[in-house]
């Protein structure tokens, strides 16, 4: 399968909504994200224009979404990197950060595309973003993910990324656990 790695542009906002209204009908939806179709479908324009010119590469740089695209313009997966730094205000998932840390969320890939190295192309492109940061030095790169999604687990465990042994309950669902794994900056 033929793609390419880039980061979203502002003005891409329709095909990012699209990627991800796409992402939550996708069968473990429920275990990946926090937030269904139905939510996100209702949201207006404006939110998911706010939401990719945030995430573009001419955003604030907190916030960065890379795609996979098709030679005839179709995404076919994506991951957003947040930055997080322990002076934040607030925590947007998981415990707060007690160094300057990167944290991949909205990972998907279309079933058509599973299979194909996309995910790896993505995360390799997510990881590299975060050690090339100028300011914060990223110490660490993490995630979180549902102790039953094992399919996702794999993975993870596959690029490199190790459990740290943290969990948090899943919002809204308290009997659910959420379990962080990273990959430590490389000395």
């Amino acid at each position: 399968m033929d793609y390419s790695i880039r980061t979203i542009r502002a003005d891409e906002w329709e095909k990012a909504r699209e990627l991800r209204l796409a992402a939550l009908q996708d069968p473990v939806a429920h275990l990946a994200f926090l937030e269904t179709y139905e939510d996100a479908a209702g949201r207006p324009d404006a939110f998911w224009q706010e939401r990719a010119e945030g995430a573009a590469e001419t955003g604030d740089g907190r916030v960065r979404q890379f795609v996979a695209e098709t030679p005839d313009g179709r995404w076919i997966g994506t991951v957003t990197v947040l930055v997080e730094r322990p002076s934040d205000d607030g925590v947007r998932f998981g415990e707060a950060a007690t160094v300057d840390q990167t944290h991949l969320v909205a990972v998907f890939v279309r079933p058509e595309a599973r299979g194909a190295g996309v995910i790896d192309a993505l995360f390799r492109a997510a990881v590299e973003w975060s050690w090339t940061l100028p300011e914060p030095e990223i110490r660490r790169v993490r995630l979180y993910v549902h102790e039953d999604n094992a399919r996702a687990a794999a993975f993870y465990r596959r690029f490199g990324f190790v459990p740290t042994g943290e969990k948090v309950t899943v919002p809204g669902r308290e009997e659910e656990w959420e379990l962080e794994y990273e990959i430590p900056r490389p000395v």
